[in-house]
């Protein structure tokens, strides 16, 4: 943890003060919460009442809201990004150290920067090429043919399968597994046939992914996830997936094989995507949707009921039952009514 002053933050950030630019913060805190010392910022407004009895040192706001603000500011037009650019600089990332520990096991032919860090009981496996700078947590599993990008981070038991590349400063969170085999199974005489999965895990620059996300190995060609990605929690993608640049995907999300997402598109939480589809650029769905057919225009899109007390959503379930019923009945009576 580090301690900046107002001036410091401003210069870094792109930021204007106002009020004494020397002002020292050391930590961040919600603004209801915060205390001397700590730096908070208001990007919603349900959160403004508490603007002119917060205990922070400084707050991070909009310009709009310079003369409602009674201690410190810095100012932005985007004060959530800024605090994010805020909190980096308090909190850096502090993977130090490097060199391989002595119970890690490493293959003779892998390729690994000399600042490179391998933590206890990793495992490194034949032709793997460690760029600099790359961290690899306890317990990791990278197999045959893995390329790691510079300033890449596994954290703790991420598992690589065979071949599988990630580009430069990615950050892969514990439980990660990337280039397992997709579900490819072919019925036969009445049994299930194994299809060979032939393809990697392709990812590119800046790519997050989340705690025990998993992302399948391609068929024939390649999954690919490009640059700017960021995966949350428990996401399931599956074999031959392709992801645009900057999208980003909540957890517990599920993609079925062979769709194609667009750039700068956010997916909810808990959505269904299923297989063979195309989503187009900017597209945001909601949580819990299901995504059955391709969507060729960016926008909003949501499916599914919202919450209701069970008594009100049962009578609702016997309503929908009864909709084919009612629609022909009302076809009729216009028909009649148009004869």
């Amino acid at each position: 943890m580090g301690e900046l002053t107002l001036a410091d933050l401003a210069k870094q950030c792109d930021c204007v003060v106002q009020g004494d630019s020397s002002t020292l913060v050391r930590h961040v805190a919600t603004i209801q919460a915060a205390q001397p010392g700590s730096i908070s910022f208001l990007a919603n407004s349900k959160y403004k009442k508490f603007l002119s009895k917060t205990l922070a040192s400084a707050v991070i706001i909009h310009p709009d809201l310079k003369d409602e603000c009674s201690v410190p500011a810095l100012l932005h037009p985007n004060p959530y990004v800024t605090y994010a650019k805020v909190a980096a600089l308090l909190f850096p990332v502090t993977l130090s150290g490097c060199g391989v520990h002595p119970s890690a096991v490493v293959s003779d032919s892998a390729t690994i920067s000399a600042s490179a860090q391998i933590c206890a009981n990793s495992f490194i496996g034949e032709h793997v090429t460690i760029g600099d700078h790359v961290y690899i947590g306890p317990n990791c599993v990278v197999e045959e043919g893995c390329s790691i990008g510079e300033n890449t981070h596994l954290l703790a038991n991420v598992s690589l399968r065979p071949g599988t590349i990630i580009g430069l400063r990615g950050i892969i969170h514990p439980g990660a597994v990337l280039g397992a085999d997709g579900f490819g199974i072919a019925m036969d005489a009445g049994q299930w046939l194994k299809i060979p999965q032939l393809g990697r895990v392709v990812l590119g620059d800046d790519v997050e992914v989340g705690a025990n996300t998993t992302i399948d190995r391609g068929a024939i060609d390649d999954t690919v996830i490009n640059n700017g990605v960021k995966l949350d929690n428990q996401i399931q993608i599956a074999h031959n997936v392709e992801i645009g640049e900057h999208t980003a995907i909540a957890g517990c999300t599920a993609v079925a094989g062979s769709t194609k997402i667009g750039a700068y598109c956010t997916i909810a939480g808990a959505v269904g995507i299923v297989g063979h589809l195309t989503i187009a650029d900017k597209v945001h769905v909601t949580a819990m949707t299901l995504v059955t057919k391709s969507i060729t225009k960016s926008g909003s899109y949501s499916s599914g009921t919202p919450m209701l007390p069970t008594e009100d959503w049962h009578k609702s379930a016997v309503r929908f039952k009864q909709l084919d019923a009612l629609a022909r009945k009302v076809a009729r009576l216009f028909k009649k009514q148009l004869l």
